[in-house]
């Protein structure tokens, strides 16, 4: 019998948690651009340049506060999530409305340079 054993992870469960909130917030981005892709592929191009200032905000800010996480999150969650709650129920919101909350979240996170104009 094989006497080795697995040694623990050094990462903090801290760390593995923000590295899994990293993933599934990745994962629903990539999501929405497939859907976007056979849904309305008019909106792709800006879908696609949002979606990489938001790949780049959550890889940076997988370490950062969980008050600029949860940030990031909500832009995530705002671009995922297409429906107008106050409207009809399968209205939908242009993918440039995405663009002023990007902006504003960015601008609020000191990184301006990934804002869309």
């Amino acid at each position: 019998m094989d006497d080795r054993r697995t040694l623990p992870s050094i990462a903090s469960p801290q760390r593995r948690g923000s590295a899994h909130e990293s993933d599934v917030l990745l994962r629903q981005l990539d999501g929405h651009l497939a859907w976007l892709r056979v849904r309305s592929p008019h909106e792709l191009p800006l879908a696609e340049r949002i979606a990489v200032s938001l790949r780049r905000l959550v890889a940076e800010t997988s370490r950062s506060s969980a008050a600029d996480r949860a940030m990031v999150r909500a832009a995530v969650h705002f671009m995922v999530v297409r429906r107008h709650r106050h409207q009809t129920r399968h209205s939908q919101r242009p993918v440039s409305a995405d663009v002023a909350v990007l902006n504003e979240i960015v601008i609020a996170l000191g990184r301006q340079d990934l804002a869309l104009l």
